[in-house]
């Protein structure tokens, strides 16, 4: 009898812990989501990933209470008018726009359409091109996010690190809005005294606008690549569309004797043909973006939602360090594996030899 009441209690205890703690359960109601891509591939696709993953840690599952609308305009910022036509009467409980060109183009369609939430993602400048005033301070309309370069100064701090007597750095960039904010940005940075020892040589592609434009581009890159070669000690790749994808580290590699600072993660790490980077974390930058969209979701107000800028972390490819004879210091081999990045050591194989 005395068991059986001690089963009884127990029992009844653990129904009062369940009503005063409910388990976690997916969040009430049917979610919508309008997601706008500026192109299909890199930084974009890992963003997007990251940001749903996020979204589908925090409940909102895809399938079952959240529905996406997914468009890419490959790059063609013109396209946003015709997809806003479509979309505007749809009340979306958020919309995600990844990248500069698409989030111009949003910004012309619906900027200050306060019934419209907008976060963005992987932009270079969004002070720049008028969505935010600063990162300190809330929104001034409707749209918050996450930009995604690292600083100049800091990409310029990492290159003299790693390689002290570096002199003449070269860069070849796309006709982009974003790397016309980045020009402007590393022109200032030049004139610190700090970095007044260096000189950028820069040259300049058309901006092919398709998916598969970057293709195009980093041959188009490839003249410059070969002109550039024996004027300077090491590449240092644009931050736009071009630069951020497989063919242009794979064009430096194939075309130069010198090494590719790359602006992402995997142009190292998946062996691209970058040697070494000071990069936004793509993935963390989803995370973020992710968090932006839920608190939408929950009804926050986009006001109290502060813009955010990515963290950066470093990744080196050794094989490749050696063959440019470079000597990276061990704490920053030891931070890039402490963010999380493989420091990789490229298969002999895939090393061609030095010109």
């Amino acid at each position: 009898m005395i068991k059986t009441a001690r089963i009884i209690m127990s029992m009844l205890w653990l129904l009062l812990l369940t009503l005063a703690f409910p388990c976690s359960a997916d969040p009430k109601g049917d979610f919508q989501l309008l997601i706008i891509d500026s192109q299909k591939g890199e930084p974009y696709q890992t963003v997007r990933a990251e940001m749903i993953a996020e979204l589908e840690r925090s409940g909102y599952k895809v399938g079952k209470n959240l529905k996406i609308k997914h468009y890419s305009i490959g790059n063609i910022e013109g396209a946003t008018k015709s997809i806003w036509e479509i979309e505007r009467d749809n009340l979306y409980d958020a919309v995600f726009i990844t990248g500069t060109v698409a989030t111009i183009g949003m910004k012309k369609q619906a900027f200050g359409e306060m019934k419209h939430k907008f976060v963005f993602a992987a932009v270079t400048d969004p002070v720049g091109i008028g969505v935010i005033d600063a990162f300190d301070a809330p929104p001034k309309a409707n749209f918050t996010g996450v930009a995604y370069p690292v600083k100049v100064e800091e990409r310029l701090r990492f290159i003299k690190q790693v390689m002290p007597g570096v002199k003449k750095i070269g860069m070849i960039d796309t006709d982009m809005p974003q790397s016309q904010s980045y020009w402007r940005w590393l022109e200032a940075a030049l004139k610190q005294p700090e970095f007044r020892d260096l000189q950028v040589l820069r040259r300049t592609v058309s901006f092919v606008r398709s998916e598969e434009g970057h293709r195009r581009m980093a041959e188009l890159a490839s003249r410059f690549v070969t002109e550039l070669d024996s004027q300077v000690d090491v590449f240092m790749a644009c931050n736009d569309q071009m630069c951020v994808q497989q063919p242009y580290p794979e064009t430096v590699y194939k075309f130069a004797t010198k090494p590719l600072v790359a602006v992402g993660r995997r142009e190292v790490t998946d062996e691209w043909g970058a040697t070494m980077s000071i990069y936004p974390d793509q993935e963390g930058l989803g995370q973020m973006a992710g968090t932006m969209v839920r608190q939408l979701f929950e009804k926050k107000p986009i006001s109290s939602i502060i813009p955010r800028t990515a963290r950066y972390g470093y990744a080196f490819d050794l094989n490749k360090t050696k063959r440019f004879n470079l000597a990276i210091p061990p704490k920053m081999i030891e931070a890039a594996g402490k963010n999380g990045v493989k420091v990789i050591y490229t298969s002999p194989a895939k090393i061609p030899p030095q010109k």
